[in-house]
């Protein structure tokens, strides 16, 4: 397993943004749902190394990032897009991919493919030479999820990678997350049910800093029945096991 998750808590002051997370993933695409304020972002942090656990075994691609060396080797070999990623607005796109590939230790001679293949696989080839301040924030995303897959990740954390995509990106997105999953680990973060449905093998559904279930998106869509709030069974579903976690 890729990701090795026992008991873990993240405490910020009095608030306790994740309480007592066990969780598995391997290679595929795996879905962590919840909404709003649930502990998602701060479980992605603490994966991706940006935080430390306040408690709890966190393993990733068999090393314990609490160890200097062990983190760095994971940072290599980790690809991270963050909710509110920050950029040099006077970066052009390929600037922006290229800073991570040498942050992630791309050899040399790989950078120039390693960018603009990451650039094409977003649907950002042309746009290489455009500066960041100019771009949507559509593309700002793409450019954001160009930079977490530029080094080939073997675990891939998105935190809401659809957020300002349009309908069409979002399919096209979804497609490249099942390329991606045939060879990494790829945990998608996000409150967009429908995206998970889609493109993940395993979900999570986490509320109030717990994991209220655990399986596969047709599972969750089991959970629900017409009585449930939502438009499809799987937002059923996922209505369902919320209401049930918090009565």
């Amino acid at each position: 397993m890729n990701v090795q998750i026992s008991g873990l808590t993240r405490r910020f002051g009095a608030v306790q943004a994740v309480a007592g997370v066990d969780l598995q993933a391997g290679p595929g695409v795996f879905g962590l749902l919840g909404p709003n304020g649930a502990g998602k972002t701060s479980l992605l942090r603490m994966m991706a190394t940006a935080i430390p656990p306040s408690s709890g075994s966190l393993r990733l691609l068999g090393r314990d990032p609490g160890s200097y060396r062990p983190r760095c080797e994971i940072r290599r070999r980790l690809g991270y897009l963050a909710q509110n990623p920050g950029y040099y607005p006077g970066f052009t796109v390929a600037e922006y991919v290229e800073y991570f590939a040498l942050l992630k230790e791309v050899p040399p001679a790989r950078i120039r493919a390693a960018v603009a293949t990451a650039l094409d696989r977003v649907g950002l080839g042309d746009r290489n030479r455009a500066r960041l301040r100019t771009l949507s924030g559509g593309m700002l995303r793409r450019a954001g999820i160009a930079q977490a897959i530029v080094n080939e990740p073997e675990l891939l954390l998105l935190d809401e990678p659809t957020s300002g995509l349009d309908p069409e990106q979002r399919v096209s997105f979804r497609a490249l997350l099942r390329e991606l999953g045939q060879r990494s680990t790829v945990v998608v973060s996000t409150h967009l049910v429908e995206d998970v449905a889609a493109a993940c093998a395993e979900v999570a559904l986490m509320d109030q800093g717990r994991i209220v279930f655990q399986g596969t998106p047709a599972g969750l869509a089991a959970r629900g029945d017409e009585q449930d709030t939502g438009d499809t069974p799987i937002e059923r579903g996922y209505s369902a096991v919320l209401a049930q976690a918090r009565s």
